[in-house]
């Protein structure tokens, strides 16, 4: 029997794969959920729920799963999460609206209710995988800005109301990261030049440094942490964006 459980969404791939294998290498048991199985089975105290977040049953699944399989709840990281959207004026716009919300907002809060009572009896701790995306507006993913901006506001509020019952409730934003769905930009040199050209630290995250920062949240290392959004973006957010930062040579500034 495993000391401690969490159940993260979204993890067949990218951020939530790199969760679900730091999270089993780290002694917790871990139900993976995500719509596509992979090779998440293979994992060593990994069990893989597939389903849709924006479902209420699916959620209250995972809780059972951890529950049965590992005795415990301690941690939810909500990773599960959608993008893309045709223009606003477009046809299909709003019901891609409708279905990012589900995902983004809806399956958050369905998340953090289903949890919520097994989290109070271990004293545990909810991360959202939010993004830098909600704190500012980026052109052509309006819909997807829109509903990362919301979850910010579900955390914030959602910890006020959860804190005096132990449970601790943070955001991750992540800033640009290597995943499947930001290969299309990395494939164009040229963009993707120009896109690292606005990190400090000039280069794309790697979702294993994402993960890093999602155990720090959701483990008792963050224990009087509740209510916060971490930016973990290379320094993306703490420009203003008038100016392009400095590059580093090797050798430092006079």
């Amino acid at each position: 029997m495993v000391e401690s459980a969490v159940v993260v969404t979204g993890a067949a791939a990218g951020i939530g794969r790199a969760t679900v294998e730091l999270f089993a290498e780290r002694g917790y048991g871990v139900v993976a959920v995500d719509p596509v199985t992979g090779d998440l089975d293979g994992l060593a105290n990994v069990v893989h729920l597939a389903g849709d977040v924006a479902q209420e049953e699916t959620n209250r699944a995972a809780v059972r799963l951890a529950v049965e399989h590992f005795g415990r709840l301690d941690t939810v990281v909500l990773n599960a999460g959608l993008g893309g959207a045709p223009p606003i004026e477009a046809p299909g716009a709003i019901e891609a609206l409708d279905r990012i919300y589900a995902v983004n907002v809806r399956g958050v809060a369905l998340g953090l209710r289903a949890a919520a009572p097994e989290l109070r009896k271990t004293r545990g701790a909810v991360v959202v995988t939010a993004s830098v995306a909600g704190q500012r507006g980026d052109p052509y993913t309006w819909a997807y800005n829109t509903t990362k901006a919301a979850q910010l506001n579900l955390v914030r509020s959602a910890a006020i109301d959860y804190a005096y019952q132990g449970i601790r409730i943070n955001a991750i934003a992540p800033g640009l990261t290597v995943t499947p769905r930001t290969e299309p930009t990395l494939a164009d040199p040229e963009l993707a030049a120009a896109i690292t050209r606005r990190i400090p630290l000039g280069r794309w995250g790697d979702p294993r440094e994402q993960a890093e920062v999602i155990w720090f949240l959701g483990t008792p290392a963050s224990s009087y942490v509740t209510g916060a959004v971490l930016p973990s973006d290379g320094g993306l957010t703490a420009t203003n964006g008038f100016l392009l930062p400095p590059t580093y040579d090797g050798e430092p500034p006079c």
